[in-house]
C-alpha cells in the first residue's frame, strides 16, 4: 500500500477532479464523499462549486439551507500525486439531523482504485479530521450490500447501533457508531506508515 494525504479542493485540480467524477458515472458508481461536487453535472461549474465549499463552513448560510458545518477533502495518493477518492467530514450536528438523515462522514474511492486499502486509510484520516474539529464519536452510514465499505467502517471500530430503510437512497442502510480517539489510537500501526 501507498502513502496518501487529504488535500483542500482548489482550481489547481479542476481537469482532475472533474475526471474524477466522470469515472464514477461511467461505473455507474453512488457519489460519496463528494461535498456535492455532482452540481457540476448539473450546470454548475466547479469553481463555483469551489465556492460553496467555503460557505459551507458558514454557520448562518448553512441554517438558510438546512445543512451542518463540513469540509471536503480529495484522497491523494502521494507516489504520483493521483486523486483516488474524496471524503467529507461533517461537524456540529444537531441530534435531530443524526436521528433523521446526517452522518459524519462520508468517503469514496474512485473505481479504477478500489480494493487497494485505501478507504481504510481515508476513513482513518478522516476520523483524525474529526477529532480536530472536536467530535468525540461519529455516526457513518452505508447500504446493506455495499460489502467493502461495512468491511472499512467494522475495521476502524465501528459498532452497529441500526439497520433501517434510508428514504434518501431508498436502500436498506447499516448504521454505526465510531468512538474518535479510540479507534485511531487501536489503528495508529496499522496506517502510520501510510499516512503523509
Amino acid at each position: 500500500m501507498e502513502k496518501i494525504f487529504l488535500e483542500i479542493p482548489t482550481i489547481n485540480r479542476k481537469q482532475e477532479a472533474l475526471d474524477y467524477l466522470k469515472e464514477n458515472i461511467e461505473y455507474n458508481s453512488d457519489l460519496n464523499g463528494i461535498g456535492n461536487m455532482d452540481m457540476c453535472l448539473y450546470g454548475v461549474t466547479y469553481e463555483e462549486w469551489l465556492l460553496e465549499l467555503k460557505k459551507r463552513e458558514d454557520i448562518e448560510y448553512l441554517k438558510q439551507i438546512n445543512r451542518c458545518q463540513s469540509k471536503t477533502f480529495f484522497v491523494v495518493r502521494d507516489s504520483d500525486d493521483k486523486i483516488v477518492g474524496m471524503i467529507n467530514v461533517r461537524y456540529n450536528i444537531s441530534e435531530d439531523k443524526l436521528k433523521t438523515w446526517a452522518s459524519h462522514i462520508g468517503y469514496g474511492i474512485r473505481p479504477t482504485e478500489r480494493r487497494k486499502g485505501y478507504a481504510k486509510i481515508a476513513l482513518y484520516l478522516g476520523l483524525l479530521e474529526e477529532r480536530k474539529l472536536g467530535e468525540e464519536k461519529v455516526l457513518l452510514n452505508c447500504a446493506v450490500d455495499n460489502v467493502g465499505s461495512n468491511k472499512t467502517i467494522l475495521s476502524l471500530g465501528g459498532e452497529l447501533e441500526k439497520t433501517k430503510f434510508d428514504e434518501y437512497d431508498k436502500t436498506m442502510t447499516n448504521y454505526y457508531w465510531i468512538n474518535v480517539n479510540d479507534s485511531i489510537e487501536k489503528n495508529y500501526d496499522n496506517y502510520k506508515n501510510y499516512i503523509k
